[in-house]
């Protein structure tokens, strides 16, 4: 059964050119088993017609106040009535009047009213979505706790191509059904992720590092955060980003940058996941300069970095640790000793020995580990379906 059964959803539509995909949207809600009530600017008419979404809909559709209704106050029962509301598609006009409070139609005046959670899905020309008065009432709508749905890349109506299209009813489904489904367990908790490599300096141009791409950790994050938890993602170099305003992602080069960060925000977090290929070791002297190639051996003097997961172990209170191990041989023996010796709620196992397994691939094959050691192998999945897993057993383990 879909989350989305039951739902009482306001579908409110403004008047631009991608109005016509409403109705395949129309149909999917539906078809989840939801309740949808349409509301449509008096603009939009022009692109589909209220007859065909209120057949789609089996519910008339709502328009002006002095056509639709008796009362002039129905607006703020159908902001009560909603479960959740959608605008779609959000035009340049809307987005500006939905910022700055304007309220000169039944779509507006609802969605003021709104006590639900409200998404919109901009649809524009490329150059008017990058217009800094567009990008400005977007992060406006946001700072709301409005949850956009991003626009997508392809072939407009003015025949440009870029970004500005209305995403896709499947898309704007999905990212609906993940709300629902995944806002309330973590609600509240603050989770501190780190992810990547971390770089240790030889001189200003060379390093010590290692093939950590930060995918994993990112994907941890970007499910943490869709289940509702405050997430902060400290990283070592990496291309990767987040734009998702509910990650503070926080850039750092060294272990011991690392290290110090996640000591900054310890004290105030419920869940840490350790998922940053750290560096063990790093150089006891770093050179001022490039070092110069000789014909004479070169030898390097390391010294051991901290342990980050073993120190905050070490004065765990509340927290709920998470770590990782990649090993290639002797496993779980390796595994389970790190799991006591750094006082750890849970170990995701990684073998470079399982094909799709480690570094640079989309896939993971993890195993997880409990403090009461109750081993629990995984199959071999995507690194989102991996990341999905790992919080499914935080929220089980935490329930326990």
């Amino acid at each position: 059964m879909s989350v989305l059964s039951g739902k009482k959803i306001i579908l409110g539509i403004s008047g631009g050119i991608a109005a016509y995909k409403t109705a395949g949207l129309v149909r999917l809600l539906i078809k989840a088993g939801a309740h949808v009530q349409v509301i449509m600017t008096p603009a939009s008419c022009a692109f589909i017609t209220p007859l065909t979404l209120a057949t789609l809909s089996k519910r008339p559709v709502y328009t002006e106040f002095e056509k639709d209704f008796g009362e002039w106050t129905n607006h703020v029962d159908l902001g009560l009535w909603a479960d959740l509301m959608l605008v779609v598609p959000a035009t340049a006009n809307t987005l500006a009047k939905m910022a700055g409070g304007l309220c000169d139609n039944l779509l507006l005046a609802t969605y003021l009213s709104a006590r639900c959670p409200v998404f919109f899905a901009p649809a524009m020309d490329l150059d008017m979505l990058q217009h800094p008065a567009t990008l400005q009432n977007i992060q406006k709508l946001k700072s709301y706790r409005n949850i956009e749905i991003d626009s997508e890349y392809g072939e407009l109506a003015s025949g440009l191509v870029g970004k500005g299209r209305l995403a896709e009813p499947e898309h704007i489904l999905k990212q609906i059904e993940d709300h629902l489904s995944s806002t309330s367990e973590l609600a509240g908790k603050k989770v501190l992720i780190t992810a990547g490599p971390t770089y240790e300096p030889l001189d200003p141009v060379r390093f010590i590092g290692n093939h950590s791409t930060g995918k994993m950790g990112f994907d941890i994050a970007a499910e943490a955060a869709k289940r509702g938890a405050e997430v902060y993602l400290v990283t070592g170099p990496t291309a990767l980003k987040s734009d998702d305003n509910r990650i503070r992602v926080i850039r750092v080069m060294s272990a011991v940058e690392m290290y110090t960060e996640c000591h900054k925000l310890y004290p105030e977090m419920d869940i840490v996941i350790g998922a940053a290929a750290v560096a063990d070791y790093r150089p006891k002297v770093v050179a001022d300069q490039k070092i110069k190639k000789d014909d004479a051996d070169f030898t390097i003097v390391l010294e051991k970095n901290p342990d980050i997961l073993a120190s905050l172990g070490a004065i765990k209170t509340k927290q709920f640790l998470v770590g990782f191990a990649l090993e290639t041989q002797n496993e779980l023996e390796y595994a389970k000793s790190k799991l006591k010796k750094k006082n750890l709620d849970l170990i995701v196992l990684n073998s470079l020995n399982d094909k799709g397994a480690g570094f640079g691939k989309p896939t993971n094959k993890v195993t997880f580990i409990d403090k009461d050691l109750n081993v629990s192998p995984q199959e071999l999945k995507s690194k989102e379906a991996v990341a999905k897993d790992i919080m499914d057993q935080i929220v089980q383990k935490n329930a326990e």
